[in-house]
C-alpha cells in the first residue's frame, strides 16, 4: 500500500513532532499536542496517529497521560513488544518511566 501523502497541516505537524522522539523514549499524546501548540488536541493527535502507515513515524512511542500504553493500529501487544525492544519498561500495562520530547 502506497503511503498517503495528502495530509492535513495538523497531521503533518503531529508526524513531524513524533519523528523527533528518540528510540527508547516515550511521550504522551498530550505532550505532542503541546509541542505543536494545540494543548487540548490530544485526542486529535491519537486520531492522526491511527492513520499512520509510514514506518518512519514511530507512533508506538506515544502513550496515554496515565502512563498506560494506549492504542496502536497493529494492536497493543505489538506496541508493547516494540516499546520493550527499545528498552522501555512496562509493568501491568503501564510505562515505568517516560522521556521528553
Amino acid at each position: 500500500m502506497k503511503p498517503k501523502t495528502n495530509f492535513t497541516e495538523f497531521t503533518k505537524k503531529v508526524y513531524s513532532a513524533v519523528k523527533r522522539i528518540r528510540k527508547g523514549r516515550v511521550v504522551t499524546y498530550k505532550d505532542i499536542a503541546k509541542a505543536i501548540g494545540i494543548t487540548n488536541a490530544y485526542r486529535a493527535v491519537g486520531n492522526a496517529l491511527n492513520k499512520n502507515t509510514d514506518y518512519a513515524i514511530p507512533c508506538h512511542r506515544i502513550i496515554k497521560s496515565d502512563m498506560s500504553v494506549g492504542g496502536f493500529r497493529k494492536g497493543i501487544s505489538k506496541k508493547t513488544a516494540l516499546l520493550r525492544s527499545e528498552g522501555i519498561v512496562i509493568k501491568n500495562g503501564k510505562v515505568v518511566i517516560k522521556g521528553k520530547l
